[in-house]
């Protein structure tokens, strides 16, 4: 096809190609690299050295090179699996699984099943796939540089991993001069242009038809559903705002309103070393002052849903409350975060807020870890209409497709917030689910640490709304029927015990 074509005519010592998917730049480039190995010195040839991101990658490109070798020369030496001996700087040596074939020139093409530490001790051509994949793309990439001293060549593949990802922004560095990289850019749409149904209609023996053509393109954009982001990425090769990023910017602020309250709690580290009353008081003296004037205001004619991301110390534990509208539209009424907070001062806050949700439908809580006790008294006080939630692979699997379809399907309202903007675009895909990586942290604007805490308490917030359950709802009594001290009147209608003694 004319696009590959073109990536083997440019012999730069440095180029970069930024494509979609399945658009056939690996496999030209392997018929490249077959010729370069099978060539003697003084005509160009050389060794090539293949990098990609997983060892199935290395076994599909030197199945290609076998291929094409078998093609062009009849004393090439069949594919050898063998141990690639590798230095690490501390002296220490490791063996990487890789595949080598060679060829009656002497040279020969190897492909590596990870990246070597001693990448800068090989000579000749070094072919990076899936660039933006690799854990440390910087590292790797600084390293080749060192092949240029002796006449070596590199070549970077890859699809898209993020804006923010080391190979999006060498490619925004090449594009501003600052480094020699040749760029290319094949999206699908270009790889369709220049034939690529036409060859899948004669490997499997179809008719090509235009009709079809446009058919089968529709096809495979309609399998992203809403992940425009993810479709962008991996067939248009614009890269997503993070890292494999499941929402857009633009997504994320469409279903965003001013003037939905959100309140931060911080406490000293000095507050855990306080009495279990001084600390009950200040919970909730800073509950009545901050929270109460919000509850109060809630609409009594509407199920009320909440979410709770739990976090001791470092992240932010984050509740987000919402109410469901007729129109079944989710609006956030409140987010509330919590750092540094004592386990039973979060479930005295949390209490607080719960026991004043007009019709309150139901709850979820992130249960791992530190997470179960909160999530377990919450269960205790509200029985079944609390799900005490594992977030593990299967339960993203499950739910988070619907709460990233409320983004366009307008039944999600989120308050106008640049930390929980943050957030939500920090939500990507991780082996085929969405969930924030868990090793991605960013400041936020208070200065700190975030782990994309209030989109988990949203998410599992959409997920409690979305769930078979009775609702709850008080009938407002007075002190004098409450039996005087002992319960007080909250705002919002109900009896909830006295917390000057200590009981949330």
């Amino acid at each position: 096809m004319a696009h590959q074509a073109d990536w083997i005519a440019d012999k730069s010592d440095l180029k970069l190609a930024e494509k979609g998917r399945r658009t056939g730049i690996t496999f030209a480039e392997a018929l490249d690299d077959t010729v370069t190995a099978a060539t003697s010195r003084s005509a160009g040839g050389d060794n090539v050295f293949y990098i990609g991101d997983t060892k199935d990658k290395g076994r599909e490109f030197i199945g290609y090179v076998a291929k094409f070798a078998r093609a062009i020369s009849a004393e090439t030496s069949p594919v050898e699996e063998y141990l690639f001996e590798d230095q690490k700087p501390d002296g220490t040596t490791k063996y990487i699984s890789s595949y080598r074939i060679r060829f009656a020139s002497g040279f020969r093409v190897e492909a590596l099943s990870s990246r070597p530490d001693n990448i800068r001790g090989l000579q000749g051509i070094v072919v990076i796939d899936e660039a933006a994949f690799h854990q440390d793309v910087r590292g790797v990439l600084d390293a080749v540089n060192a092949l240029l001293i002796w006449g070596g060549k590199i070549r970077v593949i890859s699809t898209h991993n993020g804006v923010l990802n080391p190979f999006n922004e060498l490619i925004l560095e090449a594009r501003a001069g600052k480094v020699p990289f040749k760029i290319h850019r094949y999206p699908f749409e270009l790889a369709v242009k220049n034939g690529l149904f036409r060859r899948v209609c004669q490997i499997k023996g179809e008719q090509w038809t235009a009709e079809g053509e446009q058919a089968w393109e529709e096809r495979i954009r309609a399998s992203y559903g809403v992940r425009t982001s993810a479709m962008r990425q991996e067939l248009d090769a614009i890269p997503a705002d993070q890292e494999g990023a499941a929402l857009s910017r633009v997504q994320i602020e469409a279903v965003m309103r001013p003037g939905i309250p959100v309140l931060r709690f911080a406490a000293k580290d000095e507050f855990k070393n306080q009495s279990e009353a001084s600390r009950t008081k200040d919970a909730k003296d800073w509950c009545d002052w901050r929270l109460a004037p919000i509850l109060a205001k809630a609409d009594r004619r509407l199920p009320h849903v909440f979410g709770v991301d739990f976090a001791r110390s470092g992240d932010a534990t984050a509740i987000i409350v919402m109410e469901i509208s007729r129109a079944l539209v989710r609006r956030t009424v409140l987010a509330v975060e919590l750092r540094n907070m004592p386990f039973d001062q979060q479930r005295e806050i949390l209490f607080y807020i719960v026991d004043r949700l007009p019709k309150r439908q139901g709850g979820a809580l992130d249960a791992r870890g530190n997470g179960a006790y909160l999530a377990e008294k919450a269960a205790q006080r509200y029985g079944a209409s609390v799900q005490e939630v594992q977030l593990s692979q299967s339960w993203y699997l499950t739910n988070m497709p619907a709460y990233l379809e409320a983004f366009g399907d307008g039944s999600l309202i989120l308050p106008k917030d640049a930390d929980i903007l943050a957030d939500h675009q920090a939500l990507a895909y991780v082996n085929g689910y969405v969930k924030v990586p868990d090793d991605h942290r960013f400041k936020g604007s208070d200065g700190f640490t975030r782990h994309g805490d209030t989109a988990i308490a949203a998410s599992l917030c959409y997920f409690a709304s979305r769930q078979d359950a009775e609702i709850y709802a008080y009938t407002p009594a007075t002190t004098d029927n409450a039996g005087g001290t002992m319960f007080e009147e909250p705002a919002g209608g109900g009896l909830i015990p006295d917390l000057r003694g200590g009981i949330f």
